[in-house]
């Protein structure tokens, strides 16, 4: 094996375990401007570019043979495949490994050459892999820098478990559900699903149902055509060509109209949008995230919402925990919005005193994660000192609404209520602990349960949200 060192250089591995090619594709590229290592076989290739990994040198392309002992071609580019920064691979192939070669491709190789190999397009090659390398470079920079902005912060088994179905879903184009209470970051979530898809550099449209009048929403989602409508007075763009090529996601998708529901569940069948005023079809190509607080399996029950398009859009479901269930979150939380709040007004970063993280720490906050970003941001305006202290949050609480309450006790199965301080603590477990066991008894059928309690399923859904049972 021989290193050619020259800092500041393209380096570039030639794998090939014929001495006479490799001598003469050292000597071309050297020519050319590049640092070039070379190896006889796989094992050595490996070998060199783990070094230059570690001498924070990595190469840039890999030119490798087919044929080699010890370890072949389609087994270093299994290899190099398994890198977090993976450099480009050109495979060279000899007249019979055509078809072997184009298999490297569908592994992961950007190209391959033929022997025996002529100079011209030797160069052009290398030149355009290059150029492809640093576009994916560039890609996944953009993407890791889009992630960080959407970063789901906490360490709770919820949120890593979370993280995980992220990763997992980021890869694929399947429709995505997002459940939670109102506050919980679903939008976050949803951002940072896009982040990490092949769809980072091109458009999120976020769009709040909730927020449209019902006459304006199929002109808003599909656009409208110059004078289709009274007020139409030029044409309009929807959101979900805005989106073509990118994501769009539908928040607080139980809120929209029943009419305007069909509209979307032809436009997701068809993969086409018609604006109002016209009756020709536009394709689009974007993938759908959908957002909501309410139980929409029931509302397909009750007749608000259609079942075709909540299991078109249910296709993977993914549930964003309330804060009171990663409690052990809400420091590294808090903490999180005094740094973003620090960054935007350029003032020195506050810390959390210790009886501070303890109070936040007891307390319920209905309003989950939004609930806490505000407060945090308010009681850094009161604070006069480099840490939060519980006089600034009671400064916040004070000149406001009530919006943090004390947590309350927790019933853990198998908790006996009559080991209950207070009378209070003794019925609120008694009847966390009553419902749970019913909703066992019922599989976790709401409505049954409802039934069986002689209450209202929305009654009951406040008892399940203010005793965590959801």
């Amino acid at each position: 094996m021989s290193d050619k060192k020259s800092k500041g250089r393209t380096a570039i591995l030639v794998a090939d375990d014929d001495a006479d090619v490799r001598l003469a594709l050292e000597m071309s590229l050297s020519y050319e401007g590049f640092e070039v290592w070379t190896a006889k076989d796989g094992e050595e290739a490996w070998t060199r570019l783990q070094k230059g990994i570690a001498e924070d040198k990595p190469a840039a392309l890999v030119l490798s043979d087919l044929k080699m002992p010890r370890l072949d071609g389609m087994g270093l580019l299994e290899k190099i495949s398994s890198l977090d920064n993976p450099p480009q691979v050109v495979v060279i192939s000899g007249h019979g490994d055509v078809e072997v070669a184009v298999a490297a491709m569908q592994r992961g190789a950007a190209n391959f050459l033929e022997k025996p190999l002529d100079e011209n397009r030797l160069r052009a090659t290398i030149r355009a892999t290059l150029r492809q390398g640093e576009l994916t470079q560039e890609n996944r920079q953009l993407r890791n820098k889009l992630v960080q902005n959407w970063e789901l912060v906490g360490q709770s088994e919820s949120i890593e478990r979370l993280r995980h179905q992220l990763r997992q879903v980021a890869a694929s184009e399947a429709t995505v559900l997002i459940t939670g209470e109102n506050g919980v970051g679903k939008e976050v979530v949803a951002r940072n699903l896009h982040a990490q898809s092949s769809r980072a550099a091109a458009p999120f449209i976020a769009v709040n149902c909730a927020a449209i009048p019902s006459e304006l929403i199929e002109s808003q989602l599909f656009g409208h055509e110059k004078g289709s409508f009274t007020g139409a007075s030029e044409r309009h763009i929807g959101h979900f060509e805005a989106a073509d090529g990118g994501t769009l996601f539908l928040d607080e998708i139980g809120d929209m109209p029943p009419e305007a529901q069909s509209k979307v569940l032809r436009s997701l069948e068809s993969h086409e949008v018609v604006r109002v005023g016209t009756s020709s079809g536009r394709k689009v190509d974007i993938r759908v995230i959908a957002a909501t607080n309410a139980d929409l399996a029931t509302a397909v029950e009750e007749g608000s919402f259609r079942m075709d398009l909540f299991y078109r859009l249910n296709v993977v479901p993914l549930r964003v925990p309330a804060l009171r269930e990663r409690a052990e979150d809400i420091p590294l939380l808090a903490a999180h919005f005094l740094a973003k709040s620090a960054e935007r007004t350029g003032l020195p970063c506050l810390t959390l005193d210790p009886e501070t993280q303890l109070l936040l720490a007891q307390q319920d906050f209905p309003g989950n994660v939004r609930q806490l970003r505000n407060l945090m941001e308010g009681a850094a305006i009161f604070s006069d000192g480099a840490t939060i202290q519980p006089a600034d949050l009671e400064a916040v609480l004070s000149n406001g609404p009530g919006l943090v309450t004390p947590r309350q006790p927790s019933a853990n199965k198998g908790h006996d209520p009559f080991d209950a301080a207070t009378f209070e603590e003794f019925k609120i477990q008694a009847e966390t602990l009553f419902i749970r066991l019913r909703l066992e008894r019922n599989e976790g059928n709401i409505k049954r349960t409802a039934e069986e309690l002689g209450m209202q399923r929305s009654h009951l859904y406040k008892k399940l949200d203010r005793y965590g049972l959801r």
